[in-house]
């Protein structure tokens, strides 16, 4: 009989979801051992989310009207933006599209609660791309002329491939969406997040596997690890000072992208579903080649 293999460390660069984290328990199960690194802040802007919820109120979202045009942003902080922007009440069903399985679940909690009559779609196409397509086709099927315009909330850093495809020229005038976005947080790296970071790859022994889920934070990621434009730094290793190798993941083709394009770096993995499954899809196989 072989012996049992010790748990292999992921560290997962992201806020642990409160009661349950749907990566903690799967990968606790998987024979990997979990640990979470916070790295995001975000601060709400308070106007622009007021703005979404006059819209509700205003039946902006329930009529055949183009969204009216977003005001200039302003920025102000707001911890409890929930509370502004759900504080209403709407009767015709709603359309939400969203792109991924945890903001879906998110989406569904506060839906259940605040906006019983709204549907959601979307929550496995994985990526912008795919999402807009999905827009493309299910809005042509729900309005087939005279389609409204969709409001697009976005952070402060985001990829327009959304608006791009969902108003591509090349389309037939009937069948592009207009979009008009709104910033409704921004997106920081935390004060915290890179001495956090260097204590836990610090610590690790064997090999490590780092998952990285927005490209918030990689700059500092890639800086402790001395890869990419910092390869040679440090102890010159790429592993941050830790006992064995340590090989990225990202969450996505938005991430990947991001570290190709800016620090020349390729990621070991891209999941081929932004979930604990598609993660771990994307470790085996590429273990599986080593």
């Amino acid at each position: 009989m072989s012996p049992t293999m010790s748990p292999t460390p992921i560290l997962l660069l992201k806020t642990k979801s409160s009661p349950h984290d749907g990566y903690d328990d799967f990968f606790s199960a998987q024979n990997y051992t979990p640990t979470f690194i916070p790295v995001l802040e975000h601060r709400f802007l308070k106007h622009n989310l007021t703005q979404v919820r006059d819209q509700f109120s205003t039946g902006a979202f329930t009529s055949n009207n183009n969204v009216p045009t977003p005001p200039k942003i302003r920025r102000t902080n707001l911890h409890q933006p929930t509370r502004i922007l759900f504080n209403i009440q709407t009767t015709p069903p709603l359309i939400l599209y969203t792109v991924g399985p945890a903001t879906a679940r998110t989406l569904t909690t506060l839906r259940d609660k605040h906006l019983p009559n709204a549907l959601i779609h979307g929550a496995d196409t994985g990526t912008g791309e795919n999402l807009a397509r999905l827009i493309l086709s299910h809005y042509d099927s729900l309005y087939p002329t005279n389609k409204p315009a969709l409001l697009f909330l976005v952070g402060e850093v985001r990829r327009d491939i959304i608006p791009k495809t969902l108003m591509d020229t090349t389309l037939p005038v009937e069948k592009r969406v207009g979009v008009e976005e709104l910033v409704v947080y921004e997106t920081g790296v935390m004060e915290s997040f890179e001495g956090d970071f260097a204590d836990v790859v610090g610590r690790s022994a064997g090999d490590v596997w780092v998952v990285v889920f927005s490209p918030t934070g990689c700059e500092a990621m890639l800086r402790v690890l001395g890869l990419g434009p910092f390869a040679g730094t440090g102890d010159g290793t790429g592993n941050g000072k830790g006992t064995g190798r340590v090989f990225v993941a990202t969450i996505g083709p938005t991430t990947r992208d991001h570290l190709r394009e800016k620090f020349g770096f390729e990621a070991h993995v891209c999941a081929p579903k932004p979930s604990p499954e598609g993660v771990l899809e994307g470790i085996e196989k590429f273990r599986s080649g080593l």
